[in-house]
């Protein structure tokens, strides 16, 4: 293993193991949930201090829950894991990346908290992200940054930054993440996992976004198999399920109807890097070899969508600055806020006006995308336009203006999604010339997540994932 490189793999009781195996071998009683616990803590004291991606360490209270643990009581009973900071755990304060946030904390489990945990997992801490999940990097001002287990010189994406990386380091198998404009899939992009954006709706909703004009949030995980996120959709439902969606069941395997699949090669505000292209390209020739059928599809939004996301970007920027004392406790202090967030909110002021309009054109987003997809059972796209970056290029830190391209002219893809409230998955299938992960995006229409997971176990089956541990 290089210098560069971090993991955690080792011949210890985690060895390679996904979640689905290590909650059969509780079920079994091969392994006690307390020997996981210990197994996942050593690990992640042995990467964490190269990684900087946990926020909360709880470990104390993590072996107290696995002692206690009964066998079959969930379907991740006695698997370790993490929660991300923007999710409230009663006991832990929810600091979501910022330092103007007060540390008080929460006096109870969020509400997917709730539906989470309740798959039995042992939760031993939360994980870092950017400030308000704002960015597409889990960097900071003033503070160390969050690195990419791959190679500790480049971003490990954002905003499930922390939880993608300890993930991709061995450290748990599964983790939380949730995605308002790729916050799942652009991390599980730049560390090799599969990241797998829900439906609006599929899950119990946090109750931040029940705030929202326009709710494009939504929670879920990221994992290193198909089937541990399969297996997570399935357990969830146990707990909920809205019955104004198509239920996803648990799905074991791959489909047997071939797709018809559109491609989107380039996005409204930039071209794709050729590395990230080439990986399409040969996606694109794995799609064909199974038998489905691809085909170059027109943009399932209108270019006003640029402009329309970035300004409620910059509302939620916005409304976290001026009525933060509200949202998050009266300690909050608006002057620590990062440049990014700084520079978001300026520019909704100047641009507020339009916000009616923007709101109106984000909601038809659902019909605008459902129409698109009238034609195609999913869509390929890369996830992001360009390979994962050195940190530095996207920090807060970079003046805002240049910061602002530079983010535009990357996560170019994700946003239409979180809009639209449709699901997509990002799948690792390349590697950049550094050794990087490239990953590809498939979106489908609402509620169709069974047709993308069924996909990505073809696809998983027929080109297994590159490994951290094997290059």
């Amino acid at each position: 293993m290089s210098d560069n490189r971090i993991h955690a793999f080792s011949d210890d009781l985690l060895a390679d193991f996904d979640a689905v195996a290590l909650a059969d071998m509780v079920r079994r009683g091969e392994v006690s949930p307390l020997e996981l616990a210990e197994a996942a803590i050593a690990r992640v004291e042995k990467v964490n201090g190269a990684l900087n991606a946990v926020q909360i360490a709880d470990y104390d209270q993590a072996r107290q829950h696995a002692a206690s643990v009964e066998r079959g009581s969930g379907v991740f009973a006695g698997v370790p894991t993490f929660i991300k900071d923007n999710t409230d755990i009663a006991g832990m304060p929810t600091r979501h990346g910022s330092r103007a946030v007060p540390a008080i904390p929460a006096l109870k489990h969020g509400a997917f908290a709730k539906q989470y945990l309740a798959q039995g997992f042992t939760l031993l801490g939360k994980t870092t992200l950017p400030e308000f999940g704002f960015n597409g990097t889990t960097e900071y001002e003033g503070n160390a940054p969050t690195r990419n287990p791959w190679h500790t010189d480049h971003s490990c994406g954002g905003s499930s930054g922390g939880s993608a990386a300890l993930v991709a380091a061995g450290a748990v198998p599964i983790a939380h993440a949730n995605d308002g404009g790729g916050s799942i899939r652009i991390p599980a992009a730049c560390c090799g996992l599969i990241g797998l954006k829900s439906t609006r709706g599929r899950f119990v909703t946090n109750e931040m976004s029940k705030t929202l004009p326009v709710n494009v949030v939504c929670d879920g995980v990221v994992t290193r198999s198909v089937r541990d996120t399969a297996h997570f959709f399935a357990g969830a439902e146990q707990y909920w399920q809205n019955r104004k969606l198509p239920q996803v069941g648990l799905v074991e395997g791959a489909g047997k109807k071939r797709l018809k699949v559109g491609l989107v090669m380039d996005s409204l505000t930039a071209q794709t890097c050729p590395e990230t292209r080439v990986t399409v390209e040969q996606t694109v020739a794995l799609l064909e070899s199974l038998g489905h059928r691809v085909e170059i599809m027109p943009l399932p939004v209108k270019p006003s969508f640029v402009d329309d996301f970035s300004d409620y970007w910059g509302f939620l920027a916005f409304m976290a600055s001026r009525f933060g004392q509200h949202s998050f406790g009266k300690g909050f202090d608006a002057e620590q806020l990062d440049g990014l967030s700084k520079g978001l909110a300026e520019r909704f002021r100047k641009r507020g006006w339009r916000l009616p309009l923007v709101l109106v054109r984000l909601q038809r987003t659902w019909q605008q995308y459902e129409k698109a997809m009238q034609n195609y059972d999913v869509v390929l796209s890369p996830v992001l336009a360009h390979v994962t970056p050195e940190i530095g290029y996207i920090s807060p830190e970079v003046p805002f203006d240049e910061l602002f391209e530079r983010l535009m002219g990357y996560v170019s893809f994700t946003p239409m999604n979180n809009a639209s409230g449709s699901p997509a998955i990002s799948l690792p299938m390349g590697q950049s010339e550094k050794g990087l992960p490239i990953a590809v995006q498939f979106s489908s229409a609402h509620g169709a997540e069974r047709t993308l997971l069924e996909l990505a176990f073809e696809i998983e089956q027929a080109k297994p994932w590159q490994r951290i541990v094997s290059v």
